[in-house]
């Protein structure tokens, strides 16, 4: 595969099954505040959920699929999550 393969690799929207993890701080109400926008933006698989503290307890993951319906939904997604004060990154 080339470099100019693997650029114009692009994502089909809609997407039913596209992968969400977001990591931050590991306080109360953090998991709630990822699915309170994720809820609020997207169609959410609640059966994909996890959830996972880093082994030192600072940092917490919750992993999951949504239903992306284009670009503009995951910036939509991106800022919203990055405005809880809670999320460090979005992948």
């Amino acid at each position: 595969m080339t470099d100019t393969d693997i650029k114009s690799h692009k994502i089909e929207f809609p997407c039913n099954d596209y992968p969400i993890k977001v990591i931050g701080d590991t306080s109360v109400g953090f998991t709630a505040a990822v699915m309170e926008v994720l809820e609020k933006h997207a169609k959410v698989d609640l059966k994909t959920l996890a959830e996972r503290q880093s082994s030192n307890g600072k940092y917490t993951t919750v992993q999951l699929h949504i239903v992306a319906t284009g670009e503009d939904q995951l910036r939509d997604i991106n800022s919203a999550l990055r405005a809880t004060g809670f999320v460090h990154m979005v992948l």
